[in-house]
């Protein structure tokens, strides 16, 4: 066997030009979306949820197809974990604060 038919049974873990726009649009789609969350007056909580949930989505996305960590499960894993939970923990930080301003200014 040739090296060049050698190569043709391994498993190809490249991607593709269309899969590449395909994940880009979806980027782009997940994007819109949250700015149109932006426009809707849901609750505050509600609303950093669902834009939190779509940003690990998007994270996971770009980490998995343009960081080619796709088949590296684990590196994904311990990528996207740490990276929400310092989100979850700047928020921690931040929110109080910025609720203090808020009722300053509602108030004032």
């Amino acid at each position: 066997m040739t090296a060049h038919a050698a190569s043709h049974d391994e498993p190809h873990h490249g991607g593709t030009t269309s899969l590449f726009l395909i994940v880009w649009f979806t980027l782009v789609g997940i994007t819109l979306f949250e700015v149109f969350l932006a426009y809707m007056h849901l609750p505050a909580v509600t609303m950093l949820l669902m834009l939190i949930g779509l940003s690990m989505v998007k994270a996971g996305l770009i980490m998995a197809y343009f960081m080619h960590l796709r088949f590296e499960r684990l590196s994904l894993v311990l990528l996207l974990i740490p990276a929400l939970l310092f989100c979850i923990g700047m928020m921690t930080a931040i929110f109080p604060d910025s609720l203090r301003l808020l009722h300053l200014r509602v108030g004032g």
